[in-house]
């Protein structure tokens, strides 16, 4: 028996046939130490509701439960891990509440109290969207104090990176605007069942209660997507869809020379103010006369 007094998670996937699916993005990890140092990562959750992604077997559940968590919502889409989940709820009564379903379709705000931490080992294959969604909701702030989230190494970086590096991109403007991103630590790939062909590292993201530089997040998002969507060329070209881009981009104090790469998250929300005062200043289009 566990510290919890539940099973090994070698025995419960073993007791419930719990192959990791690759389809689904599966890898477990199955040290209750590193789960535990993952959910003492998201600071102190004694107060505070967390939503799972993606728990699996149920290691993490299980550690954020050991925690202090005051409630977990867990969203499973494997309908195999249910029975395990359900044993870990029969466990700690009435903190655990486990939802079937795609985590890209479900809103599990209506089980969610605030204040509201998320903290999960993401499959890879929705990892990043899950991120974006989470980084971009209609208003701000959002309804997450943190994130505590696993990752490829490589995407770890991205979220992280800093200007001039080649990771550096949309998602790392989209994280270092509103929130505080580090890499708290890596995990190899042994420590995952089956083990994964990448190094994987957990991100810590503490949202900001403004953004850091005042920018429309639609029109801040339409420009970065530009710009990184042709990175090797200079921004007086894949910018170009904007208008004037000369113009545009000497308000914003950028030479129209630069690549993406080398331009600041402070750069870029100067030139999408520059973008939005460009727009607003446009007169009405004249409306169409019947004919």
């Amino acid at each position: 028996m566990s510290d919890d007094g539940l099973p090994p998670l070698r025995e419960v996937i073993a007791t419930h046939g719990l192959a990791a699916r690759k389809a689904l993005g599966q890898n477990f990890l199955l040290d209750l130490n590193l789960t535990a140092k993952i959910a003492r990562r998201a600071g102190d959750i004694g107060a505070c509701d967390v939503l799972e992604i993606g728990p699996g077997p149920g290691g993490l559940t299980r550690a954020l439960l050991m925690e202090g968590a005051r409630h977990v919502v867990a969203i499973e889409r494997d309908a195999r891990c249910l029975p395990a989940l359900t044993e870990i709820a029969a466990a700690y009564p009435g903190r655990l509440t486990v939802i079937e379903g795609d985590a890209l379709a479900l809103d599990p705000l209506a089980c969610l109290t605030p204040p509201i931490r998320v903290v999960a080992n993401l499959p890879y294959n929705v990892g990043t969207e899950l991120l974006v969604r989470w980084l971009t909701p209609p208003s701000w702030p959002p309804f997450w104090q943190s994130l505590t989230l696993m990752f490829q190494k490589e995407v770890a970086e991205r979220i992280v990176a800093a200007p001039g590096s080649k990771a550096y991109g949309r998602l790392s403007i989209l994280a270092q605007w509103r929130a505080n991103a580090r890499i708290a630590f890596e995990l190899p790939a042994r420590a995952f069942t089956p083990p994964p062909k990448v190094t994987s590292a957990v991100v810590q993201l503490d949202r900001l209660e403004a953004p850091r530089f005042p920018a429309d997040a639609a029109t801040l998002g339409r420009v970065v997507a530009l710009a990184f969507g042709q990175r090797r060329k200079m921004l007086r070209a894949s910018l170009r869809p904007l208008g004037d881009v000369e113009a545009l981009l000497a308000e914003a104090g950028i030479p129209p020379t630069e690549r993406a790469e080398q331009v600041s998250l402070e750069a870029f929300c100067r030139l999408s103010r520059a973008v939005e005062a460009r727009a607003g200043a446009r007169p009405p289009r004249p409306e169409a006369t019947p004919g």
